[in-house]
């Protein structure tokens, strides 16, 4: 499969995903709101098995699964038995991981809250039904991504609107079964927390039964054999050793950041805190995932490719190709959602207010995205060479800025601003580590030739600037914080989408005007695809 047709399944997939991912989010603020200390309860706890995944995806998955797959998917069998090994490790190490995480749920949201009793009580609660999503996020994540490697990449794309389906479906009856915007800690039972917690995991399960069937598909054997000598664990395991430090270090600094936003919670919810937060994150991951993911997915595993062949020349010109088109994408992203923040945040919140104060969480976050499209092809690089150590030195960096700058800010920052500020931190800690990561990969594998690669997202920035100020001046003749745009969640999407539209052809509208030879390459690409 091409880059260009594997990129486009992947968007296609994300973005179905997304979109009923964003319903799925507006359905669960209709049930409990995103200000308040119930929804920052159930946030916490929902979100522990992500950031315990996330130690085990990113950490092992990507930097070491992928290019092992991609080598020994040239052997006789296609790598079959290798994994059936893999996948008899990975469901044994997700099961212990998980059970010993639900029986610790009480200290996890210790660790990651600084909570009341009574918030801590509702938020352990949660956890007990959520963590079990660990397993299945991780079970769903090892078969994905062995799919990717394999060069089968719509399965793991698409699988996702499963949840969103199922969640929506729960989420819904939870509304009829107990009414709407139950933000406060009072009243809660049993009943209420199995139904709103273990349809947030009943939609993990269904997604990963969902892979299982393409994996039975696509003619790979589904068996569990326990002989795992001889399979490479010795090498696998000194690479997962520093990819899992690197990720460690991130969730490190992740627990210092939640706690010090859960001192927003606040019964009265005039904050943004912990809720309010993932939503701007979610809102952030829309163009990561419709862009980033998507087009960067399929240049990593051609990247692992021209690695293990030895092709240093063509990997060069593939990671300066990769980074001009994220680049193209992700500035004008960047410019027409910080132009539609406040309308976009409208969609998740119960008030013009609470967008208002959840907009600059948002924007604050958007600071790093066209940072984050390079870092991901560069840190990838990496891992294509099997080098898992540098990127542990970088993200250090990283991790190490981001807890001194979030500790100040925990003892300067007035309340009302804690959870935007910690974001801003997040952003321009991760814009140092790239720069750091860029010259540390050009130490180990000679010039990049990336001097026309910076000069094209220079041009994109200076494109994206009007184009974002257009969007912007649509928003205020609308009526700015007192117009229609404001006045709902229905309106919230339709304000966001007049002001993304506006913005995308201003830029489109320039970069022809000024004949960028890139967005030449991106309209042959379609048109090679709808022929």
């Amino acid at each position: 499969m091409g880059l260009g047709r594997a990129s486009a399944m992947i968007a296609a997939g994300t973005f179905t995903s997304r979109i009923t991912g964003l319903l799925r989010t507006v359905v669960l603020v209709v049930a409990i709101n995103s200000f308040g200390q119930a929804p920052n309860a159930f946030g916490v706890a929902n979100q522990l098995p992500n950031s315990i995944y996330m130690v085990i995806s990113a950490g092992v998955l990507t930097g070491v699964i992928v290019p092992q797959v991609v080598r020994v998917s040239a052997q006789k069998d296609g790598g079959h038995d290798f994994l059936a090994k893999l996948l008899t490790l990975g469901a044994l190490i997700m099961g212990v991981v998980t059970l010993v995480a639900t029986l610790c749920a009480p200290l996890l949201i210790s660790l990651f809250a600084n909570f009341g009793p009574a918030e801590h009580a509702l938020a352990t609660q949660f956890a007990y039904w959520c963590i079990p999503q660990l397993f299945f996020y991780g079970m769903f994540a090892l078969l994905g991504e062995i799919l990717n490697a394999r060069k089968m990449f719509a399965p793991y794309a698409w699988a996702p609107i499963v949840n969103n389906f199922v969640s929506i479906a729960g989420f819904i009856l939870f509304i009829v079964l107990f009414g709407q915007n139950r933000n406060t800690l009072e009243g809660w039972d049993t009943s209420m927390v199995i139904t709103l917690a273990g349809t947030a995991t009943l939609g993990v399960v269904a997604q990963t039964v969902v892979l299982v069937f393409f994996w039975r598909r696509a003619g790979i054997p589904l068996k569990f054999d326990f002989r795992w000598r001889g399979m490479g664990l010795g090498h696998m395991g000194k690479l997962a050793t520093w990819t899992l430090l690197t990720t460690l270090i991130g969730q490190a600094v992740g627990i210092v950041q939640s706690r010090t936003i859960t001192t927003a919670s606040t019964a009265s919810g005039e904050y943004a805190s912990v809720a309010a937060s993932q939503y701007a994150w979610l809102v952030y991951m829309l163009p990561y995932s419709m862009i980033i993911l998507a087009i960067g997915t399929p240049y990593f595993t051609r990247i692992s490719e021209h690695s293990a062949a030895k092709r240093h020349t063509e990997l060069r010109a593939d990671v300066g190709q990769s980074i001009r088109i994220l680049g193209l994408f992700t500035v004008i992203a960047v410019a027409a959602v910080t132009a539609a923040a406040v309308p976009a945040s409208r969609v998740f919140t119960n008030s013009p207010a609470e967008a208002g104060a959840m907009a600059p969480v948002l924007i604050a976050y958007l600071v790093s995205l066209v940072p984050m499209g390079v870092l991901f092809i560069i840190q990838r690089t990496f891992y294509a060479y099997g080098d898992a150590r540098t990127p542990f030195v970088f993200t250090v960096v990283q991790g190490s800025l981001v807890l001194v700058l979030t500790l100040v800010v925990a003892a300067t920052t007035p309340i009302e601003r804690l959870a935007a500020t910690v974001a801003l931190v997040q952003s321009l800690s991760g814009i140092v580590q790239t720069i750091i990561a860029v010259v540390l990969l050009r130490r180990k594998i000679g010039p990049l030739g990336l001097g026309s690669t910076w000069w094209a997202l220079t041009r994109f920035i200076l494109m994206a600037i009007p184009a974002g100020a257009a969007g912007w001046a649509v928003f205020m003749i609308a009526g700015g914080t007192e117009g229609w745009m404001l006045q709902g969640m229905l309106q919230g999407i339709l304000g966001a989408g007049a002001i993304a539209v506006v913005s995308v052809l201003v830029y489109v509208g320039l970069l022809a005007l000024f004949r960028a030879p890139e967005l030449t390459v991106a309209v042959d690409a379609v048109r090679r695809r709808r022929g």
